[in-house]
C-alpha cells in the first residue's frame, strides 16, 4: 500500500494517468510489486462520504486486481463516485485501467461475476 507522500507525487509526476466521471488514475509500472493508495479531497464530501468512497475504490481494485500489471496505482475518487451506481463505478474502473494500460483490453474478469 502506498502511503507516503513522496510516493503518490512520485506516481502524479511520473506516471500515466486516465480520468472518468467518478475516477481518476494514476499508474506507475514498477517490475515486481503492485502497491495501491486511495485518495478523495474535501471537494468530494464530508468524512463519511469520503470514506465510502475510498471503500468502493478498495472493492473495485480488489476484483480487478488479478488482471492487472505490477506497478504503483493512485485511485482519486470525484464527487459523482458516491451518488452513482457501483455497476457504473465498475465501468468507469475498468475505462480508466485499461487506458492506462494497467489492464489488458480483454479484461481481467472476462465478463463473469464471482460469487463468494
Amino acid at each position: 500500500m502506498l502511503k507516503l507522500n513522496s510516493e503518490f507525487q512520485r506516481v502524479y509526476k511520473r506516471g500515466k494517468s486516465a480520468h472518468s466521471t467518478s475516477i481518476a488514475l494514476f499508474y506507475l509500472p514498477v517490475s515486481g510489486e503492485k502497491k495501491v493508495g486511495y485518495t478523495a479531497s474535501k471537494k468530494v464530501g464530508n468524512a463519511v462520504v469520503r470514506n465510502r468512497c475510498k471503500r468502493r475504490l478498495r472493492a473495485l481494485f480488489a476484483e480487478f486486481q488479478l488482471g492487472l500489471a505490477d506497478g504503483w496505482y493512485v485511485f482519486v475518487a470525484k464527487e459523482p463516485l458516491f451518488d452513482n451506481a457501483f455497476d457504473i463505478v465498475r465501468r468507469d474502473c475498468k475505462y480508466v485501467l485499461k487506458r492506462t494500460g494497467a489492464m489488458s483490453s480483454s479484461g481481467a474478469d472476462d465478463g463473469k461475476k464471482v460469487i463468494s
